[in-house]
């Protein structure tokens, strides 16, 4: 699992690429920090090269939307495959979240 952030002024976009799984969830931990920490900005997660999101992964993504409310920023989830979004839908964070 690679993530990459490029930041604007008003945005960060964080291209994930490869299994959000439970082994790379504390990488991922580790690698949306800049993200947590401009949680006041909006933030775009590409999801265009995402394969596959546990729990875990479900888990990190929530913590981001909840520092984002914090903050005042919002999250918009973009290039979802329809296996990924069924796991959202599954599990109810389809309306959690937007979804471009």
């Amino acid at each position: 699992m690679t993530v990459t952030i490029q930041q604007t002024d008003a945005q960060l976009t964080a291209t994930l690429v490869g299994r959000l799984d439970t082994a790379a969830a504390q990488q991922f931990a580790t690698d949306i920090e800049p993200l947590m920490d401009n949680a006041d900005k909006h933030i775009i997660l590409d999801c265009t090269a995402l394969e596959f999101i546990s729990s875990s992964g479900l888990r990190l993504f929530l913590s981001l939307r909840k520092a984002t409310i914090a903050k005042g920023g919002d999250v918009t989830i973009t290039g979802v495959s329809d296996d990924i979004k069924q796991v959202f839908t599954i599990t109810g964070f389809h309306s959690l979240f937007k979804f471009a």
